[in-house]
């Protein structure tokens, strides 16, 4: 496994690979950190925060789980002084070897990115799945794409790229959307969605 070293972002989301994931920037620590990745062309980590604040408070400090998905900038927008409107696409998936607290609060870790997921087919016994999501996607053209919560290329056929999208769409806990991302078999992973989906009458036969 190759090892990475880079800022981390503890936020109370979960990102998967090829997600979607919009930020309202106006911390120093995360500003001057964008500012870093953008000027470099690096991506930041972005892990699941436990206990404490996204926003940086005197009360405590963060926690979060050492694993994440790396986060790389795609778009940017200055509007407000102080406020960065930033929209970021999920990459790899790491585990964070070791992390430290840097005097401005912002955290840096050396991690060790994961296998990406083996491309599989669906097999037929979970094209519900893969059709159910296809039905959401179509029903999203008459809104604006830059707000689609998925974006193309779409790839309705494997088994991780669908899974993960239904991670992100449905009002799954973080900590079992976590879970989810961090199974290393795209297969078993769009098994339990199915199990979801059909409890809640999402797949038609």
């Amino acid at each position: 496994m190759s090892t990475i070293s880079m800022p981390l972002f503890p936020l109370s989301t979960v990102l998967f690979p090829d997600g979607v994931l919009p930020l309202q920037v106006f911390e120093v620590r995360y500003l001057d950190m964008i500012s870093r990745c953008i000027l470099d062309g690096t991506p930041f980590g972005v892990v699941l925060l436990t206990s404490g604040h996204e926003v940086r408070t005197p009360a405590g400090q963060e926690r979060f789980v050492a694993a994440g998905t790396i986060a790389s900038v795609t778009e940017t927008t200055a509007e407000t002084p102080g406020l960065l409107q930033v929209l970021c696409r999920g990459g790899a998936r790491f585990n964070v070897v070791t992390a430290e607290q840097r005097v401005n609060g912002l955290w840096v870790a050396e991690a060790e990115l994961a296998e990406d997921d083996q491309i599989v087919r669906i097999p037929s016994e979970l094209q519900g799945a893969a059709d159910a999501l296809d039905r959401v996607l179509n029903s999203l053209h008459e809104i604006p794409q830059h707000r689609w919560p998925v974006q193309p290329p779409f790839r309705l056929d494997d088994c991780g790229w669908v899974a993960n999208r239904w991670c992100e769409l449905l009002p799954l806990p973080n900590q079992q959307k976590h879970n989810m991302l961090m199974l290393d078999n795209p297969v078993i992973r769009l098994e339990l969605l199915h199990d979801v989906l059909d409890e809640h009458g999402l797949i038609t036969s």
